[in-house]
């Protein structure tokens, strides 16, 4: 069943690809003031990869807030606070930089480890109604997300 929307997800990015209309350029300064859907709400962790659920009590997730111009990912690997640069840039890509986390130990922190490095190996997005999924530089899906309502 969560192959399904997946399924979807990957075949929308696909068509969206193809289109001929051409695709909007941004210089750096401007690729961080850009509106986009990921800014504003929270995305809490659905799936790490294709299939695997978060099983333990604390859900990972993040939100984008504006500050100072540039863009701030805020939010929780499961364990720990996270906070880090992004930038979203034309053709839907995602950049985090200098990802920290507040490094309480905890009894699923090496899950937590994943998240973060989930966050920082993403290079694309693509968004489909609530569900936001991560790709990383060579297409794999990383983790998908759902917005809070």
């Amino acid at each position: 069943m969560h192959k399904g929307w997946l399924t979807g997800i990957l075949l929308a990015g696909l068509l969206a690809g193809c289109s001929s209309a051409p695709t909007p350029t941004h210089d750096q300064s401007s690729a961080t003031t850009t509106a986009s859907p990921v800014v504003g709400p929270r995305w809490n962790l659905l799936l790490l990869g294709t299939s695997e659920r978060w099983t333990h009590p604390d859900t990972p997730y993040f939100e984008v807030e504006r500050q100072g111009g540039q863009l701030r990912l805020v939010g929780s690997n499961g364990c720990n606070r996270i906070s880090g640069a992004l930038r979203l840039e034309s053709g839907n890509r995602f950049s985090v930089e200098d990802l920290a986390s507040t490094r309480m130990v905890c009894a699923n922190g090496n899950d937590a480890q994943r998240v973060e490095a989930m966050l920082t190996g993403a290079y694309r997005y693509l968004i489909d109604h609530d569900r936001l999924v991560l790709f990383g530089r060579d297409s794999r899906v990383l983790g998908g997300f759902r917005r809070a309502d």
